[in-house]
């Protein structure tokens, strides 16, 4: 799968939550491996920030980005549609601290980008896969976000607040291609016992019932309820008659939840590339998703080069017998015995090592090591048959060596060791010349690395 980003720019219009100012905010197409760049266009310099974890300063009142002295907040809902309509890069345009709230939910959003398009970039979709259980909690306030390997990108939200007239709720995505329909339109939500500090303090200037969901559920008095109704800007009402107050009905009976997964997912845009996994989100937040963000870009760190998914299970796409009919290579040297994934610019190849290599009786006999130039040599006949498989006849031509770069070895491959090689193309073959960059992994870690040119040649 391949990258993808817009295929042109749009606007949207409206106030800031926190400044209450006019404000537009421009989505416009981006070069491949940019991701998510945020520019404010009023700043002299128009300064740039990329959207990542590491660059969030606060999250007491949404996900906040900063950078000098450049901030930039209420940028969860636009983040959370471009990471779940699958676009991987874009230039963000704002003329100010904050993207406008316009109804307090990611559907304006969706709606533009259905509208001006997505297109596919050249550059494969660089995807982390969780191959293992992740879990952060915050054990004061009970928040927890775990996530479990799954063969796509899901989420289960579970709510439960301090509330008597809402109860626990919980929602779920199961593929993204339901976003739209069942996500995007959620609405931000606010409960009247937090507005009137938010509202004294100056904190909301520009929030109104055109976008959010305002929960009467604590009863006050007649005369603290009218008041806040005049700062609002709304009628009067029964204070004793607990319930919702917004211009429009639910949508959904759990969409305050639904709005809580809509945030996840903004957050989870911050990791930097699109996830494969599970999330189970139990009462989340802004505070308890950005150090989950922040945990996940340390695993990709780690892990910078994934290993590709070894099943032994399946049968391989090439087995010993055929490597045999398009290599020249014959006891000892060959080194690839099997092939488990092959697509027209990258190959995946299998390699068991045992005690009863040859070389181990020279190297060394007492701490047998695999010589790193045989590792070497394994990535090259394994990028071989990648180039091979392009041809008509590959039976009747051979790849040669002419030069190898940037050779690295990481730790030892010793018996026991089975060895996953990825190698693949850098660039078209041209003229009978071709580039590649090889890997092999040991389990989840690198053990060596190079990039090498070879020249594939017709056999006399």
């Amino acid at each position: 799968m391949k990258q993808k980003t817009l295929k042109g720019s749009f606007s949207l219009f409206g106030k800031g939550l926190h400044t209450g100012l006019n404000l537009t905010v421009t989505f416009n197409p981006a070069p491949e491996n940019t991701g998510y760049k945020i520019q404010r266009i009023d700043l002299e310099g128009e300064p740039v920030i990329e959207a990542i974890a590491e660059n969030v300063i606060d999250t007491q009142r949404g996900t906040v980005l900063g950078k000098g002295d450049m901030r930039i907040s209420t940028v969860e809902h636009g983040l959370s549609a471009l990471y779940a309509l699958g676009i991987d890069n874009c230039l963000i345009q704002v003329n100010g601290p904050e993207f406008p709230i316009l109804d307090g939910s990611a559907i304006q959003y969706v709606d533009k980008i259905a509208e001006v398009g997505v297109e596919e970039q050249n550059a494969p979709k660089d995807y982390y896969i969780i191959r293992k259980k992740l879990e952060v909690k915050d054990e004061q306030t009970g928040s927890c976000i775990t996530i479990l390997p799954d063969e796509d990108f899901s989420i289960t939200a579970m709510c439960s607040f301090e509330s008597k007239f809402i109860s626990s709720q919980f929602a779920t995505l199961d593929k993204m291609e339901n976003y739209t329909k069942e996500i995007a339109a959620a609405r931000t939500f606010v409960f009247v016992r937090d507005i009137e500090p938010l509202l004294q303090a100056n904190l909301i200037k520009g929030g109104d019932l055109d976008n959010a969901i305002v929960i009467y559920e604590r009863q006050t008095t007649q005369e603290r309820l009218n008041m806040l109704a005049d700062m609002l800007h709304i009628e009067h009402r029964d204070a004793t008659e607990l319930g919702y107050i917004q211009h429009k009905p639910l949508q959904w009976d759990n969409e305050c939840t639904r709005h809580k997964l809509l945030d996840v997912i903004g957050d989870m845009a911050l990791i930097g590339k699109p996830i494969k996994g599970r999330i189970i989100a139990t009462r989340p937040g802004h505070t308890i998703n950005n150090k989950f963000a922040r945990m996940v870009r340390k695993e990709i760190r780690k892990h910078e080069i994934q290993a590709p998914i070894y099943d032994p299970n399946e049968e391989p796409l090439m087995d010993v017998n055929r490597i045999r009919e398009l290599l020249p290579h014959r006891y000892p040297m060959q080194l690839v015995d099997k092939v488990i994934a092959l697509g027209a610019t990258s190959i995946v190849g299998i390699k068991n090592v045992t005690s009863n290599e040859p070389f181990f009786q020279g190297h060394f006999p007492e701490e047998p090591v695999m010589p790193g130039v045989l590792q070497v040599e394994a990535m090259a006949q394994c990028g071989g048959l990648l180039v091979l498989n392009t041809l008509e006849e590959p039976d009747r031509w051979s790849t040669y060596f002419m030069k190898i770069d940037g050779v690295k070895f990481r730790q030892k491959v010793v018996p026991g060791d089975t060895l996953i090689f990825k190698v693949d193309l850098l660039a078209p073959v041209r003229h009978g010349i071709s580039s590649m960059k090889g890997y092999i992994f040991v389990g989840d870690h690198v053990v060596a690395e190079a990039t090498f040119t070879a020249q594939i040649v017709k056999n006399k």
